[in-house]
């Protein structure tokens, strides 16, 4: 799995969430804290998800 494509997955589930928080009126500054967390989040889980394993040489 590619980190392109792990990203836009994430960056796909972001902006529904994103929506969603939109929809139930939640303060504005609580959904770009909320985005800005997922965002650190999706980084992290990208980069170890497809990091290549080092060889033992």
């Amino acid at each position: 799995m590619s980190f392109g494509i792990y990203a836009i997955g994430f960056a796909i589930l972001i902006g529904g969430l994103v929506y969603i928080a939109h929809l139930v009126h939640m303060p504005s500054h609580w959904i770009l804290a909320g985005g800005v967390v997922m965002v650190g989040i999706g980084v992290l889980s990208a980069v170890k998800a497809t990091r290549q394993k080092d060889s033992a040489n």
